[in-house]
């Protein structure tokens, strides 16, 4: 896994590949392509090249089909989007964000209970 900490924002199409390698864990490029439902192997190929080389996914080499895999977690990359997403468009401001999510949208009281609880507990934390 590569040792870089901010790693390229990837397209929508990559975290759709990102997507099916978290749920599914490391997988060949035909893997991939069932699971997408997507046509175009060497289209797919040539996609898991690139995000190779951004960073995005890691290649295992030592078997005839090479094997991808996430190179970060989906919590990760999800905090990274969303830092990125924070800074860019609500000026770093945490609040600013969850407030423009909450209004945005209806939240189950599912979330609205886990929410809650994270505050909570964010709350018990010294500084």
């Amino acid at each position: 896994m590569p040792h870089q900490t901010h790693l390229p924002r990837p397209t929508d199409s990559e975290l759709a590949i990102l997507r099916v390698l978290w749920e599914r864990g490391p997988s060949t490029v035909r893997e991939v392509q069932e699971a997408l439902s997507a046509s175009g192997y060497t289209t797919l190929l040539k996609l898991l090249q690139i995000m190779t080389e951004k960073g995005l996914v890691v290649r295992d080499e030592s078997e005839r089909a090479h094997v991808y895999a996430a190179a970060l977690s989906e919590q990760r990359t999800q905090r990274q989007l969303l830092g990125d997403l924070m800074d860019r468009a609500f000026g770093g401001s945490p609040a600013k964000l969850v407030m423009q999510a909450l209004s945005g949208r209806k939240a189950t009281p599912d979330d609205l209970n886990a929410i809650r609880e994270l505050l909570d507990r964010l709350e018990g934390e010294e500084p």
